[in-house]
């Protein structure tokens, strides 16, 4: 599955200072997951920035803040980048505890492998494990990518290994070319943003729902009361007009 072209309709800006008179946009949470080289850090900042960086030194977790527009809707963007030391035992991930409270702060997640690391392929499965366990409601969106696709040479993982993949944990699956195609990275991104809006709007409307009082049922007393009033006030008409 592959997320619509949504790219025409995005524009980045930074964070204003709050007023008085500025009406907040939505806070979204991101969250990139996935093993170490595998280009985490290049695809934040190419959607960020629109320029491609190769080389970055291993990261221990940057939080990256931006405004975003998509689609028309003001969305305040938060992304965090997370470290790329990941170990994977007979499909169990050691997961370190920071990666663990980034899991519970993050609203959706991109699941990040490098089409020209085989292993790195094998760390999405498991992490989409923890994600779940973490989420156990499975409503917080994941897209799982497959990156480097420039890299055809020195390609471990097939295009049809990312899509069974995907399949089988019920995600969006694209593969991408962080360094050649700036359009595929934003609307990888700018797909979990609409995703994880609409849980926004979802849960908005179950907390106004569960707070409308319902409807008080009639008091039989009161309504006596006021029809023996009623019947009162027709008997005294006609003794006043005599």
């Amino acid at each position: 599955m592959r997320p619509p072209t949504m790219s025409g309709h995005c524009l980045l800006a930074p964070i204003p200072e709050s007023s008085s008179d500025y009406l907040l946009p939505k806070d979204i949470k991101l969250a990139v997951l996935g093993a170490g080289r595998v280009g985490k850090s290049a695809m934040i900042v190419r959607f960020l920035t629109k320029r491609f960086i190769g080389d970055y030194e291993p990261n221990t977790g940057k939080l990256y803040s931006r405004l975003v527009y998509v689609e028309g809707d003001q969305l305040s963007l938060q992304i965090q980048d997370t470290p790329g030391g990941i170990q994977v035992q007979d499909n169990l991930t050691q997961v370190v505890d920071s990666l663990s409270k980034c899991v519970q702060w993050a609203e959706g997640f991109l699941l990040v492998y490098s089409i020209t690391d085989y292993d790195s392929y094998q760390s999405i499965r498991p992490l989409y494990q923890h994600i779940r366990k973490v989420h156990p409601d499975s409503r917080a969106p994941v897209i799982i990518v497959g990156n480097k696709g420039d890299l055809l040479h020195a390609r471990q993982v097939q295009t049809h290994d990312g899509i069974q993949l995907a399949n089988e944990l019920g995600s969006l699956f694209l593969e991408i070319s962080t360094s050649e195609n700036y359009e595929d990275v934003c609307d990888v991104f700018q797909h979990l943003c609409k995703e994880v809006s609409k849980l926004h709007s979802l849960s908005g409307e179950r907390r106004r729902a569960s707070i409308i009082p319902r409807p008080r049922s009639p008091n039989m007393q009161d309504l006596k009361r006021r029809f023996k009033q009623a019947l009162s006030s027709k008997v005294k008409a006609p003794s006043a007009l005599g």
